[in-house]
């Protein structure tokens, strides 16, 4: 099977997936410059920021193909503060009562909300039936 026979709905999931990875590289990459001049909090600040930034801008142009708009961008970080917010949830319930391991429940909780991550980044954008969008191989 390779990418071109998938459906149209399994290649946005796999490109959402591998903007997710290129989001954590380049994040981390941009807290990694910013230390080298500023201190680890703020060049952390600044990474996290232009993770939402270019998550907002790699989903809306290549994922779900919608236009960039001041209005999705401003809204977008909705996604990461009800993702935080469930994810310290499970984190600290899989630490706390299911005695999971502090290591390894993260990324449990990032499989978990992966999902939930992606519905919300598509409502939130307006990646639905009705909203214009341009279709891609």
């Amino acid at each position: 099977m390779n990418y071109f026979s998938l459906t149209p709905q399994v290649k946005r999931w796999l490109r959402f997936v591998v903007g997710g990875g290129m989001n954590t590289g380049f994040s981390y990459l941009i807290y990694l410059l910013g230390g080298l001049v500023f201190s680890y909090q703020v060049a952390y600040f600044i990474a996290y920021v232009s993770g939402i930034i270019f998550s907002y801008w790699f989903n809306a142009r290549f994922v779900f193909h919608i236009p960039l708009s001041w209005k999705g961008l401003l809204s977008y970080p909705l996604v990461y503060l009800v993702q935080y917010l469930i994810s310290a949830l499970l984190l600290g319930s899989a630490v706390e009562y299911l005695g999971i391991n502090k290591y390894i429940a993260p990324l449990a909780i990032t499989l978990i909300t992966l999902p939930l991550t992606y519905c919300m980044s598509k409502l939130l954008l307006g990646a639905g039936k009705n909203a214009p969008s341009r279709h891609s191989p």
